[in-house]
């Protein structure tokens, strides 16, 4: 079992930062891939970046490529930075996690087997 706890959301003018942190706990959490996504109103979830168990490699959606970054300091925490954000970012953003196998990422949240609760985020125009 592994848990996941998400924090940093809030509310935000738009082309701020900020900063969510995931912090997992739980049986072999060191081996379990991370990833981030979010849901917005109205919308599907869907996928924002990965981050491999050990650390050493990511994966985005072109969609927030080159504005989000997905890290990882050690094996039960990871975090999303999110640098000039826009009103379309406003979701519930969400931390799952996923056993780390092959070098591949995963971006199907049927894929992801634990998930935190979520951390509301909203960006004001």
């Amino acid at each position: 079992q592994v848990q996941l706890v998400e924090s940093g959301g809030g509310l935000v003018q738009a082309g701020v930062s900020l900063r969510l942190s995931c912090a997992a706990s739980g049986r072999a959490v060191s081996m379990y891939d991370l990833g981030w996504f979010r849901q917005g109103p109205g919308k599907e979830r869907e996928f924002l970046a990965a981050i491999k168990w050990s650390g050493s490699s990511t994966y985005y959606v072109d969609s927030v490529k080159g504005r989000f970054t997905i890290s990882r300091d050690n094996a039960k925490n990871t975090y999303l930075q999110m640098n000039s954000l826009k009103p379309e970012d406003t979701a519930v953003y969400y931390c799952a996690a996923a056993y780390g196998i092959g070098s591949g990422f995963l971006i199907l949240d049927a894929e992801y087997s634990y998930w935190g609760q979520g951390t509301q985020v909203t960006v004001s125009s």
